[in-house]
């Protein structure tokens, strides 16, 4: 009762539910609090006077109104723009990020997952490092990984492939679990409510599994009337319905787009890679290292605007990994680099001695970022030096064999996007070398070139599954060859005799990893590594009867087995990142003698499943690929917080 009638108009007009019936200002609502006329609703249909008021009383109240206003104006008025800051983050002697920056950062940006230094010469081991503490800490049972990690939306989990499926392991404790065995090949992503795992599957779609566990689904097929070759780099959108994904096309052409989860109904949005989707904007990256933004409408999958550069100069890592990653609150990881490219990678080829010592094979042959070495291999006779390496244009690898050492360097092959892992004919006239010129970015069988360029290929070995790595015996006699890549229990070992019997008989076939086969000189025995014990070792067993034995010869970890010439030596990276050089009898039966470290390979370029090494003639010096300082010593991590409000003020200026 002691509320003037004015004054419970305002307020009735003022908690009107549509905008359009209440006021249009605060300065409209004090207004009608000081007029004792003022009436609304049923008041103003019945003709309602004014009581008898106390002037005082309507002060007083009107007083507390316009307190009230204020209170809640101080409430409900936007916040000032948080400060937007950049920090370069620096990390321990052994604890650096590996591979120019494989991480995640956790939805909440409190927490950085990367791939650092593991027990093992083979990848690495995952580590996290919250921005609350000075240093990083390792996540148990996440070593032997070398690909790229994804954190689980509620920040406790951590997933990544192992080259075939799908490890989750807890950030803190707990126990791993492993889905999808068989159906991974890269590129691994949570859906935001942590229910689903997305990924590139074999065919080199896109495909899904439970994050517990379960059956796969496919996402996407490739449109290879399009050019399309594979899909990957794949991020859900928030509400689940949509995902972003990368679409790789022939020619090194790289497409975003986004496909319905329930329809599968793709639609292209622009060029670029590694799309990420943050705060109403699509993040995507250009060749040359420049991270863009773009307005995004997540729920009608549109873009708007123009395309504003964010970050200049990011890495980019070796084969592809993560250039960036962004939270949910607006910080923004990336890791930067001075030498720019398509691959970003700097190598040089290098002659290292026993003792270490290392100069360049021919001064000035090194990368810069464009092109990238792989699979070195020596001719028979020590003269030439045989690799892949990139294109000038990016589209894809090709073998070049190198006159030793100041010689030219001349082009082999010419067809497909990957030709790697050359292995020279015993006269030294051709190499034998896998090649996706069939299948192209699909599979890869075995072919066979001519060394000096002349001439067609011709095709070895064809079989369902990709052959990633073959070899001939020293008498030319056998062919051995991996069949499927490294995947657990993927790769076979097999051997053939071409010309003679065109049985197939299988060497090494387990359900564990088996890869990196060697022959000794005299092709008595065969080196390769397993997994057989839950990290990469380094096996003999006789050739061609695997059957009959194996014996263990790495110690604590072992890849990258390379027998020596005299065939009492066998080299092999072990697990603390060493040149080994093992002392082994390998006559009617193989023993295993003294174990030397020659010296550290932490400089110097790691196989991915082949050896990224060979010895010469005399067996005193290795050829290699030396890192860049760049990437044999730290890498350096950009942190941006509040990014989006600098990026808000660049799309309205």
């Amino acid at each position: 009762p002691s509320v003037p009638a004015n004054v419970d108009a305002a307020i009735r007009k003022a908690l009107e539910k549509l905008p359009a019936d209440r006021f249009a200002s605060a300065q409209d609502f004090g207004k009608a609090l000081g007029d004792e006329s003022f009436r609304y609703g049923e008041l103003a249909e019945a003709g309602a006077a004014v009581g008898p008021w106390n002037r005082l009383t309507m002060a007083t109240t009107t007083l507390a109104a316009l307190f009230a206003i204020a209170f809640g104006w101080s409430l409900l008025r936007p916040a000032p723009p948080m400060p937007v800051t950049r920090v370069s983050v620096a990390f321990s002697e052994g604890q650096r990020v590996a591979n120019g920056g494989a991480f995640d950062i956790s939805r909440d940006g409190s927490l950085l997952v990367y791939l650092g230094p593991g027990a093992t010469g083979e990848g690495g081991q995952l580590w996290a490092r919250r921005w609350d503490a000075l240093e990083a800490t390792p996540i148990q049972n996440t070593e032997g990984t070398n690909l790229g990690p994804a954190i689980s939306p509620d920040g406790q989990e951590v997933a990544y492939d192992t080259g075939g499926s799908i490890r989750v392991v807890p950030i803190q404790s707990g126990i791993p679990r492993t889905v999808a065995p068989g159906s991974v090949r890269c590129c691994v992503r949570w859906s935001p409510d942590g229910a689903w795992l997305y990924f590139n599957n074999p065919a080199n779609g896109l495909s899904r599994v439970p994050a517990a566990g379960g059956p796969v689904e496919v996402v996407t097929q490739l449109d290879t009337e399009a050019g399309e070759v594979q899909h990957l780099w794949v991020d859900v959108l928030p509400d689940g319905r949509a995902a972003l994904y990368q679409a790789s096309l022939g020619g090194g052409e790289f497409r975003v787009h986004t496909v319905s989860i329930e329809s599968g109904e793709v639609r292209d949005l622009t060029a670029g890679r590694f799309p990420r989707y943050s705060h109403g904007y699509l993040l995507f990256t250009l060749d040359g290292g420049t991270l863009l933004a773009q307005p995004f409408d997540p729920e009608n999958l549109e873009l708007s605007g123009a395309a504003t550069p964010i970050a200049e100069g990011l890495r980019s890592p070796t084969f592809g990994w993560n250039y960036y990653s962004a939270s949910q609150t607006g910080s923004l990881v990336y890791s930067r680099s001075e030498v720019q490219g398509v691959a970003g990678l700097s190598t040089t080829p290098m002659w290292v001695e026993r003792n270490g010592t290392a100069r360049e094979i021919d001064p000035g042959w090194r990368t810069q970022g464009n092109p990238t070495f792989s699979s070195l291999t020596l001719s028979p006779d020590g003269t030439r030096l045989a690799l892949s390496m990139l294109d000038v244009d990016g589209a894809g690898f090709d073998l070049w064999v190198k006159q030793l050492d100041t010689g030219p360097l001349s082009r082999v092959t010419f067809e497909g996007t990957g030709n790697f892992r050359p292995t020279w004919s015993p006269d030294g006239q051709s190499l034998t070398f896998a090649s996706d010129r069939n299948d192209i970015g699909v599979t890869s069988d075995l072919w066979t070139k001519r060394a000096d360029g002349t001439g067609i290929a011709e095709l070895v070995l064809d079989r369902e599954l990709s052959v990633s790595e073959g070899l001939y015996t020293p008498d030319g006699a056998w062919l051995v060859f991996r069949e499927g890549d490294t995947r657990i229990g993927a790769g076979d070992i097999m051997v053939m005799r071409p010309g003679v019997d065109s049985t197939i008989v299988s060497l090494v076939a387990t359900d564990f990893l088996d890869y990196s086969m060697a022959l000794s000189p005299d092709g008595r025995w065969m080196a390769y590594v397993s997994d057989v014990t839950g990290r990469p070792e380094v096996y003999v067993s006789p050739f061609p009867e695997s059957g009959s034995g194996r014996q263990l010869v790495s110690t604590a970890g072992g890849t990258e087995p390379v027998w020596a010439h005299s065939g009492r030596e066998l080299f092999y990276r072990n697990g603390t990142n060493e040149l080994v050089a093992v002392q082994v009898t390998a006559n009617e039966t193989f023993t295993v003698g003294r174990q030397d470290v020659l010296f550290s390979l932490a400089a110097y370029l790691p196989g991915g499943g082949h050896p990224q090494y060979d010895v010469s003639l005399d067996d005193q010096r290795f050829v290699m690929l030396r890192l860049g300082d760049d990437e044999a010593g730290a890498v350096e991590l950009i942190v941006v917080t509040n990014f989006f409000e600098e990026l808000r003020e660049r799309m309205a200026n």
